[in-house]
């Protein structure tokens, strides 16, 4: 059975303004005995789910970005893909295509009828072999380069973006990378939990209470970099890796390999705070004020609120990523999914009808 995009009380929905109403409509309420943010960002991201998505064959397909380097996506198509929107799916810092919050959004994606495409950053989800080159949470050249190749050469009609957290922040700053020469098809961006201040994130999560976290993402960044020195021998002084304890540490070794001095200038070209206000396609930003390792306040910035195509969702509660909100009638716990779905498919309404399909 053809997936549609459905839609009820549309002839509300006329502008950026009506949307961001819609989506005020259903407010975050956390799940029971989840107020705590750790609990939060622990539970709601690692607890057990089922993916429809998974019962749709996908093809995997690799884009060459650079002479050296390849992407890797797994694109999942309606029968008509010309005729329907198309949602890139981008994912946080050490994570993949299969990570739970990209197959959870894409499963309510495709349902709602979008195409979707699970994108892997650089090196991500078993793909370290196909470039010499370190990803970095600032690096859009192969989101450009996937981006336009979707337009020119598979000619689709509409195109949205959702990125998680490092995933979010790419996103945004590729969206003001484009500024005034965004083109027609890219319709929206949604960025969940993104770090768009690198060097105040980077500061959060050295705190002691979110050294859980921190020892997480130092021990994979680790290992990642081990297994691409074996596929690229001698590329990587591994002696660099001694004495890192905290991602401040990471970022002074190794983002130098990706052209910036240190992590300060690293921070300073690679957040996308800089580039929100050349944004010029509608975008929105989903965020707890909880979250342990991503501060808040960076949002209430005038170059975010000064932007008339950017809209803000901050929740009180909701941790990291998680947004694991009490069970709806008409829809699952995954509140920042179905908000950032429920947005492209608002702003898809807007699309001319004879690009996208409608029931």
């Amino acid at each position: 059975m053809n997936a549609e995009i459905h839609l009820t009380n549309t002839s509300r929905i006329s502008s950026l303004d009506s949307v961001a109403e819609r989506l005020a409509q259903q407010p975050f309420v956390p799940a029971a005995m989840l107020t705590n943010r750790h609990l939060m960002t622990i539970i709601g991201t690692k607890r057990p789910r089922r993916f429809s998505i998974l019962q749709h064959a996908a093809e995997r397909r690799e884009f060459q970005t650079e002479p050296d380097t390849r992407v890797v996506a797994y694109c999942h198509w309606q029968p008509d893909r010309l005729r329907r929107p198309t949602i890139l799916i981008v994912h946080g810092l050490e994570g993949s295509a299969d990570a739970s919050y990209v197959l959870g959004t894409a499963s309510k994606a495709f349902a709602a009828g979008f195409n979707v495409l699970r994108y892997n950053v650089r090196g991500c989800g078993g793909t370290l072999h196909l470039s010499p080159r370190l990803y970095h949470s600032g690096l859009t050249v192969d989101l450009h380069f996937v981006v336009r190749e979707l337009i020119e050469r598979d000619r689709l009609p509409e195109l949205f973006l959702i990125g998680f957290s490092m995933g979010g922040n790419q996103s945004l700053k590729f969206a003001g990378e484009l500024g005034d020469d965004t083109p027609e098809q890219l319709r929206g961006v949604c960025a969940i939990s993104p770090p768009i201040d690198l060097e105040s994130c980077s500061r959060a999560i050295a705190r002691p209470e979110n050294f859980i976290y921190e020892i997480r993402f130092i021990r994979s960044l680790h290992k990642t970099l081990r297994e691409k020195n074996r596929h690229f021998p001698g590329a990587y002084d591994l002696s660099r890796l001694d004495g890192i304890r905290h991602l401040w540490d990471w970022d002074d070794a190794m983002q130098p390999y990706n052209g910036f001095r240190d992590a300060q200038d690293y921070y300073n070209h690679a957040s996308s705070l800089p580039f929100i206000p050349k944004i010029r396609v509608p975008t929105l930003l989903i965020h707890a004020e909880d979250d342990p390792f991503i501060p808040h306040e960076p949002f209430r910035d005038a170059r975010v609120t000064a932007n008339p195509q950017v809209r803000l969702l901050m929740t009180e509660r909701g941790g990291h990523v998680a947004f694991f909100g009490q069970r709806q009638s008409d829809e699952d716990r995954a509140w920042a999914e179905n908000r950032a779905i429920e947005f492209c498919r608002l702003l898809a309404f807007l699309a001319p009808a004879s690009r996208v399909v409608f029931p």
